[in-house]
């Protein structure tokens, strides 16, 4: 008996010493072996145009797991080599995965289902596969892209939104997973009876954006055709509605192919609408000449003696043809875009209040697109600017923007004097089928209507009658406004000899514009104005904007 007693008072102090003392580190300890918490994925949300025609949406896809701990060092061979012709991967690699004493190792992410059918009817031990979803980009106009690559970004193999609308909107893509927790016995079968938690998961969603497939796929031609003939070293393309800010096309060359981001270079996915600096040349005379006009330092007919030079701060500027014109107008100074003519405008509104013109139209700040990883450079302290910082600023030398930022600014001449905001969103439509329309935004006013209507009129002159002649389209007599820009390109402190960024902006029909369109081609080797190297794009696009959306002139 008093074997026995002190057998029980030994079992019940052991009883204690776990039931009591251990208590909290047994439970965990249970928790790992029958606590289980699987995470429910969201599915992301869709990207669609204008017309609701899919651009982004999800493939069913399988991941390929093995469970080494499962598989006998004699099967490794077999099984390597039978899945190396499926998953199209060495059978050494595979072999090499295997003999690990891991209990979990992926073989292949993301294959389509036809590859992970085969693997069913194999049956080979330790081998599974994991439903997923992959990111699914519709074909581009460009043979190796996809449509609108740069605008749309693209998701990663992990979920997560890079670059463009697939950066920007990425949380609301890519919705909230949920999780269910519950138990498991020792075969690792849920007791269904648990009443553990589960939150399911809120899918994201869906974008419908303003651009127009159909649009953008002319974009997209026509761009890399440009850029091919010039010999650019690359070119972009914007078109916007002046009066609300949507964009309708958004191209770039060279482009690339989301669907194989993972084997693309990092610097295709930078967009340079919206993240690349430039200076943008004689474009900038539409805002230095409107700002001008606004504050009644000029009118479009006031006459000077245009000499071909102006020194200011010690520094001779010429015109970009080297010559003196006499006798002009201010209308034949945007028709020529005539350098010492845009200093003239500046210097006779002031110095001031060139600056605040410049701050009005929306340059050196951003535009806040809807787009992922923009840029802008800040104007400065107008203390710290040069007489001949001012005059070179006139005609868009010696100031940097983006080409957003620039279409922005040229589009007060189409609004009335309006700085609109562009995006690209035109709807949000949640997992519930809710639509959340994306409304459009007035920044500010820039400049009156008054204003406003004197250049158009002015920029439809440079169409019929000075540089921007590539442009005009049969049908559409004085009815297209436009500007042409010819940028010397700035490296090391010095301008480039020979390089040069060619533009063309330009808006119809010029009094109630359906569309403005911005074009730009960097580095061109075969001529390398913008009158010869943007414009004829601008008016292959332009023309069939006119027949798809029949605008009447």
């Amino acid at each position: 008996m008093a074997l026995v007693l002190s057998a029980y008072l030994v079992l019940l102090g052991r009883l204690a010493y776990w039931q009591v003392i251990r208590h909290g580190d047994m439970a965990r300890l249970a928790a790992l072996y029958h606590d289980d918490t699987v995470t429910l994925p969201a599915v992301r949300g869709n990207i669609v145009d204008r017309n609701g025609s899919l651009l982004v949406t999800n493939t069913p896809v399988f991941s390929i797991f093995a469970s080494p701990d499962l598989i006998s060092a004699a099967q490794r061979q077999d099984i390597a080599s039978r899945l190396a012709p499926i998953l199209q991967l060495p059978a050494d690699a595979i072999q090499a995965k295997l003999a690990t004493t891991s209990k979990f190792v992926y073989l292949a992410r993301r294959v389509p289902a036809s590859e992970a059918q085969q693997l069913d009817s194999l049956r080979l031990p330790g081998i599974g596969k994991i439903a997923e979803s992959q990111r699914s980009y519709v074909d581009g106009g460009v043979p190796g892209t996809t449509l609108a690559a740069n605008l749309l970004g693209f998701a990663n193999d992990e979920g997560k939104g890079n670059y463009g609308v697939e950066g920007y909107y990425d949380k609301v893509l890519a919705g909230q997973p949920g999780f269910e927790a519950t138990v498991r016995d020792l075969a690792n079968r849920p007791i269904v009876l648990s009443d553990r938690q589960r939150r399911d998961p809120l899918d994201g969603a869906t974008l419908q954006l303003s651009l127009d497939s159909t649009i953008q796929v002319v974009a997209e031609r026509a761009l890399a055709d440009g850029v091919q003939k010039y010999q650019a070293e690359s070119g972009s393309l914007v078109i916007m509605e002046p009066q609300t800010g949507r964009i309708v096309a958004w191209a770039d060359v060279p482009s690339y192919n989301a669907n194989n981001f993972a084997t693309t270079p990092t610097a295709q996915f930078i967009d340079p609408i919206v993240s690349d600096l430039y200076e943008p040349g004689s474009v900038m005379k539409v805002v230095t000449l409107s700002g001008a006009l606004d504050d009644h330092a000029i009118t479009p007919d006031y006459r000077f003696n245009e000499t071909g030079t102006a020194v200011v701060g010690g520094y001779a500027i010429h015109n970009w043809d080297g010559r003196a014109h006499g006798m002009v107008t201010m209308t034949q100074v945007l028709e020529n875009s005539l350098n010492v003519g845009a200093i003239k405008a500046e210097q006779l509104e002031g110095g001031s209040n060139f600056y605040q013109y410049l701050q009005r139209f929306g340059i050196g700040a951003p535009t806040g697109v809807d787009v992922a990883a923009e840029t802008a450079a800040p104007l400065g302290d107008l203390s710290k600017w040069k007489a001949s910082q001012l005059a070179t600023a006139s005609f868009g030398q010696g100031v940097d923007a983006t080409a957003i930022e620039m279409l922005a600014a040229v589009n007060v001449a189409a609004t009335g004097g309006n700085l609109v905001w562009p995006h690209v969103v035109d709807q949000v439509i949640d997992s519930n089928g809710t639509r959340h329309p994306v409304q459009p935004k007035i920044i500010r006013q820039a400049v009156s209507a008054k204003t406003a209507l004197q250049m158009q009129q002015m920029m439809v002159g440079v169409v019929e009658h000075g540089s921007g002649f590539a442009a005009r389209i049969d049908g559409f007599k004085n009815r297209i406004a436009g500007k042409t820009g010819t940028a010397s390109i700035p490296e090391n402190g010095k301008y480039l000899p020979d390089q040069t960024i060619g533009s063309f902006v330009g808006f119809l029909p010029a009094d109630h514009p359906q569309f403005i369109m911005m074009v730009i081609t960097r580095k061109p080797q075969v001529l390398y104005e913008g009158a010869y190297v943007a414009a004829p794009i601008w008016k292959t696009v332009a023309s069939a904007l006119i027949t798809q959306w029949q605008i009447a002139p």
